[in-house]
């Protein structure tokens, strides 16, 4: 279980990385944009291209969020309540996100095999095609769900702590 653990973190990692680049392109192609048309030039894709790249990034970062706890959550009932209490409660949480993932890895995919099997593209001057965008949305929450199970194995492995 502690290889599927460091496989887990390695791969979230290796996806923040991916994630942190596509980021950095967006921001060189938005200041492009900037440049470019304050230059009295028109361009026609680069919104759409940036706007592709960040999406891309959100469901990639997705999993090295979920490792490094980088996301929303409340704390209070954690806080007040027994360690007994609160490994229960955060293996529970888990699970849903896990369910949540496996749900978007669900969806996402017909998305993305639909836009693939009909060519679909965006209605834009540019016009590039739907499915390489609607895939990162099942890559990214496959990923997702396999850093909740490695979450849920850490929490399982770890000996409870005392307060």
């Amino acid at each position: 279980m502690q290889n599927f653990i460091r496989f887990s973190d390695r791969l979230a990692l290796i996806c923040a990385v991916a994630a942190a680049v596509l980021v950095a392109l967006a921001v060189i192609i938005v200041t492009w944009m900037i440049a470019w048309r304050g230059a009295g030039n028109s361009a026609f894709w680069e919104i759409e291209a940036s706007v592709f790249l960040s999406i891309g990034a959100i469901f990639l970062a997705s999993p090295y969020t979920l490792r490094t706890k980088g996301h929303v959550s409340v704390d209070l009932l954690e806080a007040i309540l027994p360690d007994r209490a609160t490994r229960p409660l955060r293996i529970f949480a888990l699970l849903m996100v896990a369910a949540v993932s496996a749900y978007l890895v669900w969806e996402g995919g017909k998305l993305a095999l639909t836009a693939l099997h009909e060519g679909e593209r965006t209605p834009s001057l540019w016009a590039p095609l739907k499915w390489p965008i609607y895939a990162t949305m099942p890559i990214g929450m496959a990923l997702t769900f396999l850093q909740a199970i490695a979450e849920i194995a850490r929490i399982r492995l770890s000996p409870p702590v005392a307060r």
